[in-house]
């Protein structure tokens, strides 16, 4: 597709990346097929072959309007788009710069300015926790949206205490402690019966993904710096093997670090080691079922499994976890359609475009409850929030699972 730059955007990276990525499209449409907004709605505009032509056309020149700005907001980013493409089509890319674009030439209204400016800077502000822990002792009496998103308290369990050759730098998240602590100390947990210690930089914070994507994009950019610093005096020293994400979404973004930090003369080369060493917590998965052989008792019964999309569209990691979980004795299944399609999460979607969110979480859920599982697992903690507020069924992370099934080693 060719297209020719309005002279404000010829010169600048996000024009030039823009262009590159958009020679690439040839119009074909596969991925309007796979596009959840575009299987719902029916609108060319709403899928991801129309929000291109709306990019491209601000792009030229031609000036954005609220509805421009409607239609890319819809867009879940789940680059399940990416995953059809025969041309390779960096779609995610695209999309935020896209977005910012527009946003930059057209006003949003008060409130909905508002509400993202709350979530761009609450959602990360040290803030939160605090504030969950106040929803959560009072959940009973929230209304019923606002419940959904408070999930009840679990507590973590202890963290382990011993020593490992094999270290690893896990991101805690800046949500996840406070919603479900539990994931952080599973992770340990498992990691450490496997023989590999976890640790725990606690400057690192937000992955910068929730500033990024509501296109604060310097915002993000400063968050991700402020990990890379927290990280690297470990990474340089080759303390670890890795940094784990048992948050795909962060994952996805870490794993993007080289690429929004190329054009930053002090971090591009450590942000490309940073992305170079990420590891989603799954792509570990094959040492850790090696070393627990024998030591796991899982439970009898389906376990329906959610694969997000940012883990198997973003970082292009599929299969792996399903594999080894059987491999353990876990009836690990699938859904038997639109296992590829998102739920509806997608970080602030939920709560920013509801009216889509929530009939994707349904339709989600539906393709699941025909598994008739005892327990519904995911690797991400929007996925898992978001598809227990419409369910009965247990939503946890698969690594819960996996830390209650360990049986405990007899002292020698």
């Amino acid at each position: 597709m060719q297209t020719e730059l309005a002279p404000e955007f010829r010169d600048t990276p996000d024009g030039r990346e823009a262009e590159s990525i958009l020679r690439k499209c040839v119009h074909c449409g596969f991925c309007t097929a796979t596009c959840p907004t575009y299987q719902l709605l029916g609108d060319e505009l709403d899928g991801p072959r129309g929000r291109i032509y709306l990019i491209k056309q601000v792009l030229e020149g031609q000036q954005p309007t609220r509805s421009t700005q409607m239609h890319l907001d819809r867009c879940l980013t789940c680059r399940n788009c990416e995953t059809t493409c025969p041309s390779g089509v960096q779609y995610g890319h695209l999309v935020d710069i896209g977005r910012k674009i527009v946003d930059e030439k057209v006003p949003r209204p008060a409130l909905e300015g508002a509400l993202r400016w709350t979530l761009k800077e609450g959602l990360p502000s040290p803030l939160f926790g605090p504030a969950m822990k106040l929803g959560q002792s009072v959940r009973g009496l929230l209304p019923a949206k606002l419940k959904a998103k408070v999930p009840a308290a679990r507590p973590a369990g202890a963290w382990p205490t011993r020593s490992h050759a094999r270290k690893v730098l896990l991101l805690a998240g800046c949500v996840q402690p406070s919603m479900a602590p539990n994931i952080n100390a599973a992770t340990a947990r498992v990691l450490d019966a496997a023989g590999i210690q976890t640790l725990v930089a606690p400057a690192a914070g937000c992955c910068g993904a929730v500033r990024f994507h509501l296109n604060d994009h310097e915002g993000g950019r400063s968050q991700m710096r402020a990990n890379i610093d927290a990280w690297w005096p470990q990474v340089e020293r080759g303390e670890v093997e890795a940094i784990v994400m048992n948050a795909s979404g962060c994952g996805v973004t870490v794993r993007d670090y080289g690429h929004v930090l190329k054009d930053d003369p002090v971090y591009a080369e450590r942000a490309a080691r940073i992305s170079a060493l990420t590891r989603d917590l799954g792509e570990l998965l094959p040492d850790i079922a090696a070393a627990l052989k024998g030591r796991v008792r899982a439970p009898a019964g389906v376990v329906a499994y959610h694969p997000p999309c940012t883990l198997q569209h973003g970082q292009k990691l599929r299969g792996g976890i399903e594999t080894q979980l059987r491999a353990l004795g876990f009836d690990i299944q699938l859904a038997r359609s639109e296992s590829n399609l998102c739920c509806g999460s997608a970080g602030t979607y939920s709560v920013l475009q509801p009216e889509l969110a929530y009939p994707l979480r349904d339709r989600k859920l539906g393709h699941l409850n025909q598994l008739q599982p005892q327990a519904i697992v995911s690797a991400n903690i929007g996925c898992i929030t978001h598809l227990q507020s419409g369910t009965g069924t247990p939503v946890r992370h698969w690594v819960e699972l996996l830390d209650e099934a360990l049986v405990p080693v007899e002292p020698a």
